[in-house]
């Protein structure tokens, strides 16, 4: 018989904060052990962990502090959208929570998300307030991007004009973070899904190794009558890209290239190649700021660091199949 919730967590060598976050999900005020099996509140639960091919310890560490949830040992590192597939297509509860390692939950968030869709019967994907470690707010809701606010989003324009207009509007700043609100989509940190969006919308686009995966769910679970919601009674901590920092050239890669894929399947060709040329003159530019800071001999390792990062993603074209040195 199916559990009435089923929690997904992708795992690439970060196994101590999986168990972390497991740790949260047992410690949650409302959760119980019955015959054996995790109960939060009134929700039968299951915990899959799919596990990346990763190089250290989290396997036999899962195993050990967490005997009963189940890994799914992938052989190569499939990437965090066709991770969660893995666990995806056997699924059949009737929620499904995408959980990511490097987050914990607070008190009894995941019942909360459950009872927000409940309550709200056109409601297909709902996520919670992410925080910070420390505690402070982190936003995590969103309109869908123009091509405008892309261009904006994480370049150097964002640096030079923080304050600016578009990206205020694209995060939403001006709607109240302790309202439950209707949004365009949420971060994938923490995501509730109702069980009906992976037969009705289907699965995360495989096509994303990483970043924009869970936007292109929203923006067809939308196309597809779906809402979106924000509930901010949920509270989850989210530590924020322990994963992708491991290689942070491929951060940047990864990071471009699905920006470039969501506008080329939304937007159309042409979005998708301004957007590229812009990128890469971003990187361009990124590259002659640090040239010139380290012929001035202003912190030159560190300058010499980001010069060989920036010009790897030249190299790379942002292009998604990219592969660079310590890619597992």
């Amino acid at each position: 018989m199916a559990a009435d919730l089923t929690i997904v967590i992708v795992n690439w060598n970060v196994g101590q904060l999986v168990c972390q976050a497991l740790a949260s999900i047992y410690e949650s005020p409302s959760a119980r052990q019955v015959d054996g099996c995790l109960v939060l509140q009134d929700l039968s639960t299951s915990i899959v962990v799919v596990d990346n091919a990763s190089g250290d310890d989290s396997v036999d560490r899962i195993r050990s502090e967490h005997p009963n949830v189940s890994i799914v040992e992938s052989p190569i590192n499939v990437g965090f959208s066709a991770g969660n597939n893995l666990a995806l297509r056997h699924c059949k509860s009737p929620y499904v929570l995408l959980l990511n390692p490097d987050a914990e939950v607070v008190d009894d968030a995941i019942p909360t998300l459950v009872e927000h869709l409940q309550e709200h019967a056109t409601a297909g994907i709902v996520g919670p307030q992410l925080r910070y470690g420390d505690g402070t707010y982190q936003s995590s809701r969103r309109r869908f991007p123009t091509l405008l606010t892309a261009i904006w989003e994480s370049t150097l324009l964002a640096e030079w004009f923080p304050r600016n207009p578009w990206l205020r509007r694209y995060h939403m700043a001006d709607t109240p973070d302790d309202e439950a609100q209707r949004v365009d989509w949420i971060n994938g940190a923490c995501m509730l899904v109702r069980g009906e969006i992976l037969s009705r919308v289907g699965l995360l686009d495989e096509g994303f190794f990483m970043y924009s995966e869970e936007l292109d769910w929203c923006h067809r679970a939308k196309e597809a009558g779906w809402e979106i919601w924000y509930q901010p009674e949920a509270i989850v901590i989210h530590h924020e890209a322990r994963s992708s920092d491991q290689v942070s050239v491929l951060k940047h890669i990864r990071f471009g290239a699905s920006k470039i894929r969501y506008f080329a399947k939304h937007h159309g060709p042409l979005a998708a190649r301004t957007l590229r040329a812009y990128l890469l003159a971003d990187y361009t530019m990124r590259w002659l700021v640090e040239a010139v800071k380290w012929a001035l001999g202003h912190k030159r390792p560190l300058r010499r660091g980001r010069m060989r990062t920036y010009a790897a993603v030249l190299r790379s074209r942002l292009a998604p199949t990219a592969v660079v040195a310590g890619e597992a």
